[in-house]
């Protein structure tokens, strides 16, 4: 079972407040800043595929990369909800990041929401950038966000609690995290509690993401290992470089 294995059922649920609109014009704006005449994407970690739906709505013609068999069957249903022009762009297969191989090149190369951050090791992100570097066409770019390890050592991980709800289900979840010095990874301890409010039965589930953060010198050095140079990197959603209270940031690279 992946990482998401257990309440991919409940993800959209539990990032129900995340403005995904917001983030899309902003992904978008920077692939026009550096490759202007992107037309097709490459996702990896398309999730439930809300940001893939929301880039083909604006007429890219979108691929999604994703190892959840519960994330791509969401994202199946979220394209048949679709207008059948928007659906047309729209196409979502299994695979992992660091070993997928797809016929052909793509404008852009997308990785977000931390995907990057599921890369543990040094050959675990070595290879997710490989992977990258042999999709994307020359001209294109490769933009993904990952913990800006700055940010992540001032702050420090703490314990939080998340609590949605629609009509049906609530969803409260509590992330103990653990940090490893030696490793730059950060243990998340998730423990989701999903309540049925119409008989109010509960389910427990736990699970335990391994995030590693990373620093702006190794992502550079990482890019260049792969073929590709850092042209640029930004605070989420934002135009200013990441700092110490930059806990999200974006890098942006070439071949």
């Amino acid at each position: 079972m992946t990482v998401f294995g257990s309440y991919a059922r409940y993800y959209d649920l539990l990032y129900r407040d995340k403005d995904y609109t917001a983030e899309t014009e902003w992904i978008a704006a920077l692939i026009r800043r550096h490759a202007p005449n992107a037309k097709t994407i490459l996702e990896i970690g398309s999730g439930t595929g809300l940001h893939a739906s929301l880039l083909a709505d604006r007429g890219f013609s979108v691929t999604g990369i994703d190892m959840s068999d519960g994330m791509l069957e969401a994202a199946e249903v979220r394209r048949r909800s679709l207008d059948p022009v928007v659906a047309e762009r729209l196409s979502f297969v299994k695979g992992d990041a660091r070993t997928f191989r797809l016929d052909g090149k793509f404008d852009a190369v997308i990785s977000l929401f931390h995907v990057m951050s599921y890369q543990t090791s040094n050959d675990d992100l070595a290879a997710a950038f490989a992977s990258a570097r042999e999709h994307v066409a020359d001209g294109g770019v490769f933009v993904f966000d990952c913990w800006y390890g700055p940010a992540v050592l001032r702050q420090w991980p703490s314990v939080t609690t998340k609590e949605l709800s629609d009509e049906a289900t609530l969803v409260r979840r509590v992330a103990e995290p653990v940090i490893h010095a030696t490793t730059n990874t950060v243990d998340v301890n998730y423990t989701v509690t999903v309540t049925d409010k119409s008989t109010g039965s509960s389910e427990v589930l736990k699970e335990t993401h391994n995030m590693r953060y990373l620093f702006s010198p190794e992502v550079e050095l990482t890019l260049r290992a792969a073929g590709m140079q850092l042209v640029e990197s930004r605070g989420w959603l934002t135009e200013s470089e990441p700092d110490f209270d930059t806990w999200g940031a974006c890098f942006t690279g070439r071949p």
